[in-house]
């Protein structure tokens, strides 16, 4: 089951994401065009051992898989200006391998209630001249709707508390901020691990 767009809000439309767009928003320099979203995929050694076109082709092959999108955009005047990845909690060996996820104990496990039904925010992309304009917390709010529509019973976040982390740069900042999840309606259910937080939302 795939969601409709939302309605603009602020200028801003969301949806479930589409390669040609995703390409385009994560271009040819910068971060996520060598990250690819893969580093969360992609565990241990395995991320440094794999080149940016290799990874390029492992987000674009989820996208031909025929399952659900693995995270929303959001757009501006027709043209993308944000991404967040969300998928089933399983599709990120490295969250669960994290020492935040692994602080957190049973926390993240006790309301585990079957496969796919937690599924997590791992990353937020937004075009430069576009930030601190409403386009992350559009964007949570839809990769929110798309993991309900897609059978998620819990999103779950890893955002980073500035209040605690105060150097903490725009690289540091990818997973989202404590505050923008919270607005959201999210729960911290660990801070264990000082500045970091696992965050969650029931949905279904």
């Amino acid at each position: 089951m795939t969601e409709p767009a939302q309605e603009a809000v602020g200028g801003i439309t969301t949806a479930a994401a589409e390669w040609p767009a995703v390409e385009q928003l994560f271009g040819v320099r910068g971060e996520p065009s060598r990250c690819w979203c893969r580093f969360f995929a992609l565990p241990g050694a395995g991320f440094a051992a794999t080149p940016p076109t290799d990874r390029k082709a492992q987000l674009k092959d989820k996208f031909d898989g025929g399952g659900p999108a693995p995270g929303v955009l959001a757009y501006r005047s027709g043209s993308a200006v944000g991404w967040c990845a969300v998928e089933p909690r399983g599709c990120y060996p490295r969250i669960l391998r994290s020492q935040v996820f692994k602080a957190a104990g049973a926390a993240v496990t006790e309301d585990d209630s079957g496969a796919g039904s937690v599924w997590s925010v791992s990353c937020f992309v937004v075009a430069p001249g576009h930030r601190r304009s409403g386009v992350a917390a559009a964007l949570l709010a839809a990769a929110v709707d798309h993991a309900r529509a897609n059978g998620a019973a819990v999103v779950e976040g890893y955002p980073v508390d500035p209040a605690q982390r105060p150097k903490a740069g725009p690289a540091d900042l990818y997973q989202g901020t404590l505050g923008l999840f919270l607005a959201a309606g999210f729960d911290v259910v660990s801070d264990a691990v000082p500045g970091r937080a696992v965050v969650r939302l029931q949905v279904g």
